[in-house]
């Protein structure tokens, strides 16, 4: 399993880990040739601020503490453009955001979802989405999006159910 799937769980430097996701979405936004506008870049902030995903209207909520004209338009295309670029993923089994832990590349987004404290990880194993997509391959299905979730409980939340 890749390592990043116990970050979420396991005791790290949280602050460290969400600059080293902003300096890196700087750099690919430059490299891009595409701006992470102040805006953008505080939405993917806030996105990182955790790593529980969260939702449009949570990030709503948090602008207009700064500034009471944040609108949903205004949250809806900063969100648009960090999926379009990779920096974001969108859980659609519960309508929100986490940050891209590899978004150099582009990848199918397979996520481990705690029911119990609300983390989320993202892990990478091409042997599932292989799996996925040679499934829907044989059942004659074309694939345009594949995301995966999965859930269950964390190893903190297992350990302390068991």
């Amino acid at each position: 399993m890749d390592k990043s799937a116990s970050r979420a769980t396991a005791p790290h430097d949280h602050t460290h880990c969400q600059s080293e996701a902003l300096s890196r979405a700087e750099s690919l936004c430059e490299e891009r040739g595409v701006r992470l506008t102040p805006l953008r870049r505080k939405v993917l902030e806030l996105i990182w601020n955790s790593h529980k995903p969260v939702g449009a209207y949570a990030i709503l909520d948090h602008l207009r503490e700064g500034d009471r004209g944040a609108a949903p338009p205004t949250v809806y295309r900063a969100l648009d453009f960090l999926l379009e670029n990779g920096l974001i993923h969108k859980l659609e089994s519960l309508n929100a955001f986490i940050g891209c832990d590899h978004p150099e590349d582009r990848h199918v987004s397979q996520f481990l979802i705690c029911t119990k404290c609300g983390s989320a990880v993202e892990i990478q194993d091409p042997a599932i989405s292989s799996a996925v997509k040679k499934s829907a391959g044989t059942a004659g299905f074309t694939v345009s999006r594949l995301t995966i979730e999965l859930q269950g409980l964390c190893p903190n939340c297992s350990r302390a159910a068991g």
